[in-house]
Parts: C-alpha cells; sequence; structure tokens
C-alpha cells in the first residue's frame, strides 16, 4: 500500500484512475475468494462496514437518499448493530445441523446478518424469522427485501434489482439453502459496491 501511495502522488486523475484500475484488477483477494466470509470475534467492525456500504448502495441505486452516516454508526442509542437473521436457537435448525458448532459457522455467515436499529434487536431479536420477518418492513430496504411486500410497493427497487441483475427475492421461511443463497446475493452486490470499473463513472468535470 505504501509503495502504491508512492506512485500515485501528484499524479492527475486519469493517470491514478488508471494506476488503481491496474492495481485492483492485480489484486487476488476478491469477495469470490472466501464464499463463506462469516462475522467472528475479530472482524466486527469490518463487517458492520461492509454492509453499511451495501445497504446504503441498494438504497442510493434504488432512488433514496443516503443513510450511510446514520448506518455506520454503532455508538449511542441510536447506533445501529448486526443482528442475525436466525436466532441463536440451535433447536430451531437440529433438522438442518448435526451439532451446535455447524448451526453457529452457518449462522454467522454474512448471508445471515443484517445492519439494525439496536432498539430492533433487543425486542424482535429472538423472535422466529417467520415471526419477525413482518418487522423488517419498517427498516432499511435490503432488510425489507426478505418480504415480498418490499416487490410490490417500491417502483425504485423493483428498478433496481431489474437493471442490476442482482439475484434478490423474498423469503418466506430462511432455511440453510435460503442463507447460502442469500450469502451468493451478498457476494454479488458487493462484487459491484466496490467494483474497480466504478472509477471509470467519475465525473469527467473533475477530471
Amino acid at each position: 500500500m505504501f509503495q502504491i501511495m508512492r506512485e500515485i502522488r501528484g499524479q492527475d486523475l486519469p493517470a491514478l484512475i488508471d494506476r488503481l484500475l491496474e492495481w485492483l484488477n492485480a489484486d487476488k483477494e476478491t469477495f469470490s475468494s472466501n464464499p463463506a466470509f462469516r462475522l467472528h470475534g475479530m472482524n466486527g467492525r469490518q463487517v458492520h462496514y461492509l454492509l453499511a456500504r451495501m445497504t446504503d448502495y441498494v438504497e442510493t441505486q434504488s432512488g433514496r437518499p443516503s443513510r450511510f452516516h446514520e448506518y455506520i454508526q454503532r455508538q449511542g442509542a441510536q447506533g445501529y448493530e448486526i443482528e442475525h437473521i436466525w436466532a441463536n436457537q440451535y433447536d430451531r435448525h437440529a433438522d438442518e445441523f448435526s451439532h451446535p458448532s455447524d448451526f453457529a459457522e452457518y449462522r454467522n455467515r454474512i448471508g445471515g446478518l443484517l445492519l439494525l436499529p439496536k432498539s430492533f434487536n433487543a425486542s424482535y431479536g429472538d423472535l422466529p424469522y417467520e415471526e419477525k420477518r413482518k418487522h423488517y418492513l419498517k427498516q432499511n430496504l435490503l432488510a425489507q427485501s426478505l418480504h415480498e411486500e418490499a416487490y410490490e410497493h417500491d417502483p425504485g427497487f423493483v428498478r433496481f434489482v431489474k437493471e442490476s441483475g442482482l439475484p434478490f427475492r423474498p423469503h418466506a421461511e430462511f432455511k440453510k439453502a435460503d442463507l447460502v443463497e442469500r450469502q451468493e446475493l451478498y457476494r454479488l452486490l458487493a462484487e459491484k459496491v466496490w467494483s474497480p470499473e466504478r472509477l471509470l463513472q467519475i465525473d469527467p468535470l473533475l477530471q
């Protein structure tokens, strides 16, 4: 990183974009290289940031104003925290997981996570998915996308889904296969948010 900073110092915008594109496209660490990416004890801040960026991207691309600076807040009563779609109740999923550790590994995968106000987790976090899904409709658009009503009353979101080609769909239940599907959705979404090609969309008036 230090070497890159030395190389780009003082360059004009077109040259800077070209060098950054070259560097990013050569990077072997991509979202595809870790398909089981999950939350663990050391990366909570990073996962929170990823969810904030992806949530904000879905909303702004659907025509809503940016709320990134709201979502990124972790402290205080108005802060946001990582919500597990599955409550920490292994017995509810014993039909699909032979051991609690296997359940915990899947439960922490990013496809099974949302970013929600702290008050939501305190009130609804332990409910079964089928019961709390309706409450997601009052939250951000990434959470709302789990419910079919998000696809019926938000033309901006429907347009974004169609134009982006991202495999959004509602989930009446959230079994292991649903989490795996949602994990792939998040991977594809992250690739759009952090696509190096977005550098080419910089306003030419800035060049």
